[in-house]
């Protein structure tokens, strides 16, 4: 009769966690942007610390990769961003490097290393909840978060130009 009970105790106190799981788990903040970001939510400066109104890229499929001067794994991924950038070039994509570090930092690094890219700083990183380095987005020409991951790739695989392409030409 004891183990019963003692069993009985269990599968209550089980039940009990895996309620209370589920309930904190549905009490996200999902209502401050219902788990969508459009490009319109992403805040960049340029490096002179102007503001880049998104409508600049009406029309255009937004390459974002978000980086840090100081992030090993970033720095790694650049030379596959220009190759994949180089790879698009007449196509409607732009891409943007964007960090949240102050503007001097960036310049230096884009002064120090020859890549040939549109850096900028991102002005609200933690509203967007990007938690680690390096993260991508790429929204299509409606300003529509199509893609997202976070980590690196070899972004100028043949299937990551493809993924980039289809998003080009409005495939799902």
């Amino acid at each position: 009769m004891i183990k019963n009970r003692s069993t009985t105790r269990m599968q209550y106190g089980s039940i009990t966690i895996m309620v209370l799981l589920f309930y904190f788990s549905n009490c996200s903040s999902k209502k401050e942007n219902d788990g969508i970001i459009g490009l319109e939510d992403v805040k960049l400066s340029t490096l002179t610390g102007q503001s880049i109104a998104t409508d600049e890229f009406e029309g255009k499929v937004v390459f974002i990769n978000f980086w840090a001067t100081w992030c090993g794994p970033c720095i790694h991924e650049m030379p596959s961003i220009e190759k994949a950038q180089t790879l698009m070039k007449g196509k409607d994509v732009v891409f943007l490097l964007a960090s949240n570090e102050e503007l001097d930092q960036i310049t230096r690094f884009s002064k120090k290393h020859d890549y040939d890219f549109r850096y900028v700083q991102l002005n609200n990183m933690e509203e967007l909840k990007i938690s680690a380095l390096p993260t991508t987005y790429i929204f299509d020409s409606e300003g529509v978060l199509k893609f997202s991951e976070t980590g690196t790739r070899i972004w100028n695989e043949p299937a990551n130009i493809e993924l980039i392409t289809k998003i080009i030409n409005h495939e799902e």
